[in-house]
Order: C-alpha cells, then structure tokens, then sequence
C-alpha cells in the first residue's frame, strides 16, 4: 500500500527579504515595468501635451514641479526607471549567456541594484 501524501505547507512566507538579489531583481524589474508603462506614460504625455500647449500650462507644470514633495516622488520614478534600465540590460547580457551563473548573476544583481540608487541620487541632486 502507497504512503499518505505528506500534508502540504499551510503557510507560505512571501516575504521578499528573503529572496536572493537575482529574484529581488526579477520582481522588481516587473513591477517597475507595470508602473512605468500603466500609470506614469499617460501622466508623462499628458504634461507633455499642457507644457506644449502653452505658456500658462509649461508655467503651471512648473510650480507644479517645484514642489518638494513632487520631486520626492518624481525620485521614486527616476529610481523605477533607472533600475528597470540597468536590470533590461543585465537581462539582455543574460540573454546572450554572459553572466548566467550563480556568481556572476549574484553579482550582477547587487551590480543592478547599486547602479539604480546611485543614478537615482546622481539625478536627484541635479534636481535639487
């Protein structure tokens, strides 16, 4: 007679800081492709529609840009872009079999997630 199956886990810990950087990576990479794609394209071409449109709506973009807590989350933005950048780029590497083991592909990772804070900072002091 078969053994019972052993009972399956009741509790999944999802928890991402548990995640190796390749996987912390990867997820984040979706998200920020979600976020940049869905909601903060059409708001980038909506402004850029206004701004052209006329000198009161470049003025109104303007102050609406001066904002400290605007730019705070315009750096959140900047961040979502340069880390889907630096990681769509490390993926291409992974694509042509350039860094696909377990080392390097740690490596990399940390390298991605590295390069988006430091860009990130780069842009926001420029932007302060």
């Amino acid at each position: 007679m078969a053994a019972a199956p052993k009972p399956r886990p009741k509790y999944y810990d999802l928890n991402l800081a548990h995640l190796p950087p390749p996987g912390l990576v990867s997820i984040i990479h979706r998200a920020s492709g979600a976020l940049l794609f869905f909601p903060i394209l059409p708001a980038l071409l909506y402004a850029l529609h206004v701004t052209l449109g006329s000198e009161q709506g470049f003025a109104r973009w303007h102050e609406f840009f001066d904002h400290p807590l605007v730019k705070l989350v315009l750096l959140g933005v900047i961040w979502l872009y340069a880390h889907h950048f630096f990681a769509g780029i490390r993926y291409l590497l992974l694509d042509l079999h350039i860094g696909i083991g377990k080392e390097p592909s740690r490596t990399s990772a940390l390298a991605v997630l590295v390069l988006g804070v430091v860009a990130t900072l780069a842009i926001g002091w420029r932007l302060w």
